[in-house]
């Protein structure tokens, strides 16, 4: 790290604990000293014993390395809201304009770049962010190398900037060229490259491979989370075709506990494990629900399809019990069964679960921030927020009971039943309109007098 800043950083250190002016240095109670005792030993020892680090060659990318760094540092005072001496760190025209005292980043120079000197705490002005911690030296490190790379931020109105502005998160992956590396026989997928250049950069040599079982158990536990068992190792041990590995892959793919293993994932995000009620935490009984997860996993269901019929299985046409048990999905919100509740407004507080569940687990977002205003950081704005809670919110929603295929057939024949009964009773009794119309007008004048 660069000694001028880590020099800066010492300073800066021994006034935050010390709390106190260079006139007042002697009476500095020796226990605040501590925290900067450490720090001049470790300034000594890297003075003395190492170089002072070169600016660093490394590409910076600005929507990956200074622009969080600027939203979590700086724009709570340098923002949209509050611009304090009339600058604002949220925008490119706004940053390279400066503010009061003037232009703050100068690119190519980051030694006359006033937001390097402020952040590093060089110079007699305080160190940035103001009545913060200071921040950590690799971020400084990273403004530097930035702004002596040319300060490159993505203009606000032009076409690479509706690309490049976006978080990382939503701009297509593009393809990489595979690195040139020193042994390309070791390479059996273009990933190795990627690792092969990574330890050749290090100067450190590959592993070497592992033997059968080794492997045969990695894969196990991979693929359905159980070791293998000493017949499926013998097995595997006997073969001696160039298929064995593969072979394995498959079977390991067949087996019902590749749901139960990765079936488990998407379970936590439908919060399948969470609490029941706020006041009540009863048991929950959704493991139907858990068991179509698993099935359709194991049944390599299409991800379009999966999430389909876990948002509107009971919304297709002629729906089956799978497909409604898959809403189970939007139905694991907490329940509250205090007497002095009002319905509507723990539905409402279910709703706003399904939308965080929604985004989480199918979106791979937070969207909660969209409750009350456009999101801050991601493309999501309030009203598409509550268009897709209308989505929700406008679908009747009943009570539904499933039975197990066993229960299904008893119920047939229950009701079976109850049919044949009924249609005998109407054979022996054919005025049974009649009478029924009879008995009911005699019921109603004939109950009891209810005074409050």
């Amino acid at each position: 790290m660069n000694i001028q800043i880590k020099y800066a950083a010492l300073v800066k250190s021994f006034r935050y604990h010390t709390n106190m002016s260079r006139q007042s240095f002697s009476r500095a109670p020796r226990v605040k000293l501590i925290p900067f005792v450490v720090g001049l030993i470790s300034f000594v020892l890297t003075f003395s014993s190492s170089k002072i680090v070169a600016k660093s060659t490394s590409k910076v990318v600005f929507l990956r390395d200074i622009r969080p760094i600027l939203q979590e540092s700086c724009t709570s005072c340098h923002g949209i809201q509050k611009q304090m001496a009339g600058l604002r760190l949220d925008s490119r025209a706004f940053a390279l304009a400066g503010g009061e005292s003037g232009a703050v980043i100068q690119p190519g120079d980051s030694d006359a770049s006033v937001l390097f000197q402020r952040v590093a705490g060089i110079g007699d002005q305080p160190q940035m962010p103001m009545g913060e911690e200071p921040l950590e030296l690799s971020q400084i490190e990273l403004l530097r190398n930035w702004i002596d790379q040319g300060a490159y931020w993505p203009k606000e109105l032009s076409a690479e900037a509706v690309v490049s502005q976006r978080h990382w998160a939503y701009v297509a992956p593009k393809q990489s060229q595979l690195p040139v590396v020193r042994r390309p026989e070791w390479v059996v997928n273009p990933i190795d490259t990627f690792v092969l250049a990574r330890l050749e950069a290090e100067g450190l040599s590959p592993s070497v491979p592992a033997d059968r079982v080794t492997i045969l158990r990695r894969l196990s536990l991979d693929l359905i989370g159980l070791p293998p068992t000493i017949e499926e190792v013998d097995a595997f041990l006997a073969g001696n075709n160039d298929q064995a590995y593969e072979e394995e892959v498959e079977r390991l793919l067949r087996s019902p506990h590749y749901g139960e293993r990765w079936g488990r994932h998407w379970l936590d995000g439908a919060r399948y494990a969470d609490s029941d009620g706020f006041e009540k935490d009863l048991a929950r009984v959704v493991w139907f629900y858990r068991d179509w997860v698993i099935k359709a996993l194991n049944r390599d269901l299409p991800y379009d399809q999966f999430i389909i019929e876990q948002l509107a299985g009971d919304m297709l046409p002629g729906a089956t019990q799978d497909q409604v048990v898959a809403t189970g999905f939007l139905r694991n919100s907490m329940m509250n069964l205090e007497g002095g509740i009002d319905p509507e407004q723990f539905r409402m507080e279910a709703m706003f679960d399904r939308m965080d569940a929604l985004g989480k687990s199918i979106l791979g977002i937070t969207i909660q921030c969209a409750q009350c205003h456009n999101h801050k950081y991601d493309p999501l704005t309030q009203k598409e927020y509550y268009r897709l809670f209308a989505f929700l919110n406008n679908s009747h929603e009943a009570k539904i009971a499933v039975y197990t295929p066993e229960e299904q057939a008893r119920r047939a024949d229950l009701l079976e039943q109850i049919q044949r009964i009924k249609n005998g009773l109407k054979q022996r009794y054919p005025d049974w309109r009649k009478s029924m119309k009879e008995w009911e007008e005699h019921m109603k004048h004939d109950q009891p007098e209810w005074i409050v």
